[in-house]
């Protein structure tokens, strides 16, 4: 007997027929002798249906009652699929998030999760029922129900997972796994089948929306095995663990890319010590997110200062930026949104050398001008004009050998 926790997606619950279908999958697991916890999101469209009921009612609604009300989502579908395994004649019991004790800290729309008692899942499972617990949301210390943003209910999963040391943790979804690439843009795209936790950490960050960045994080602490499923097949997924000598054999297993970047020069900055600090502070205190930067200098203590941010963030930053120049004396701030990130990633980079002179070989062969370079352990990445982003991840990977089935790689 195991210890199965399986999340199911806003698609995977959509209408009563899909969480009838959920509820035929999760039965079938129990069947098998195995112990189930199933981990739920909103159906597809309730939580933006919710957020534009709030904003009619309120130019500003209130956060702790957003909270209150996004939570509502989840807690339809639990109790809808508590009934129809009911009916079905299973034991089950459907929980909202402070009632599986998901402790939480008190930031309202973004909590993360402190810890997770589970005593009463556990009390639950032992009793031979299946636990239905609402994912997304939690409570504070104050008891205040909490959510824990877009794609909370993933991070949800794993950390109960993680609490009651879950032998697998499955997250169903409206893909059947994690691909090489994006299959709308590479038509040669194929499915992994094992990806470590580093890879696909890189994969969230860079742009893949496969897993939730934050429920990756927790699987690798507490080395929670991750297998991502298609809902709507029974096929075998892609399995997210701990590296292992074949995944270091494999020199690239990903592209990605990132049309959500625009960059920010600052041209003629003084170069002195703290000018960095200067210019990214305010952009950090005003909450955006900075990713790559460049500092090019120029004859006469003078330098070249070049940033990328969200290009959803582009405005405020550029304004703040322009203020920012005025202080430092800069002569001039430059923004462009016409940029994207393309990506390459791979455990095995670590041991293998000439990955960086390949990749810039291939968007060179495309005539391909690469604007900004950086790199990590397990991953390179530039930044290219937006209109070639498509281009060159299919280029990519074919050079990378990603084209051929999983089992002829060496």
């Amino acid at each position: 007997m195991g210890l199965i926790v399986q999340k199911y997606g806003g698609t995977s619950v959509g209408d009563i027929d899909r969480i009838r279908n959920v509820a035929r999958r999760v039965a079938r697991t129990y069947d098998a002798g195995d112990k189930v916890v199933v981990v739920l999101s909103a159906m597809s469209g309730t939580t933006d249906r919710l957020i534009a009921m709030a904003e009619e009612a309120c130019e500003r609604p209130d956060k702790r009652e957003m909270d209150v009300l996004l939570a509502t989502g989840e807690q339809t579908t639990v109790a809808l699929l508590a009934m129809i395994l009911k009916c079905m004649g299973y034991q089950a019991t459907s929980l909202l998030g402070f009632q599986a004790e998901v402790v939480t800290d008190c930031s309202c729309g973004a909590a993360r999760i402190l810890n997770i008692g589970a005593s009463r899942i556990r009390r639950l499972l032992d009793d031979g029922q299946i636990v239905i617990v609402a994912g997304f949301q939690g409570s504070d210390a104050e008891g205040n129900i909490t959510t824990l943003g877009r794609g909370g209910s993933d991070t949800s999963a794993v950390a109960i997972a993680a609490a009651l040391k879950a032998d697998t943790c499955e997250i169903y979804t409206d893909v059947d796994g994690v691909y090489t690439t994006d299959p709308n843009i590479c038509k040669k795209a194929r499915k992994l089948s094992r990806v470590s936790y580093d890879e696909m950490l890189e994969m969230a960050s860079l742009g893949a929306k496969v897993l939730q960045i934050r429920s990756v994080e927790f699987a690798k602490k507490y080395n929670v095995p991750v297998h991502v499923r298609s809902s709507f097949k029974d096929e075998e997924g892609t399995m997210v663990m701990q590296e292992d000598a074949d995944m270091e054999r494999l020199v690239v297993s990903g592209v990605t890319c990132n049309k959500n970047e625009a960059r920010i020069t600052l041209k003629g900055v003084p170069d002195r010590p703290g000018i960095a600090f200067r210019i990214l502070n305010p952009i950090a205190e005003a909450g955006i997110l900075v990713d790559m930067i460049i500092q090019n200098t120029r004859s006469g203590n003078i330098t070249d200062f070049t940033f990328t941010v969200p290009k959803t963030d582009i405005r405020d930053a550029l304004e703040i930026s322009k203020k920012v120049a005025e202080e430092i004396g800069a002569e001039e701030v430059m923004a462009d949104p016409n940029i994207a990130k393309v990506s390459v990633i791979g455990v095995g980079m670590k041991n293998h050398s000439g990955v960086a002179s390949k990749m810039f070989a291939a968007m060179c062969e495309e005539n391909i001008n690469m604007i900004m370079i950086s790199t990590s352990e397990i991953r390179i990445s530039c930044i290219i004009e937006e209109k070639y982003t498509e281009l060159a991840v299919r280029a990519l990977h074919t050079t990378f050998g990603l084209d051929r089935p999983e089992e002829k790689l060496s």
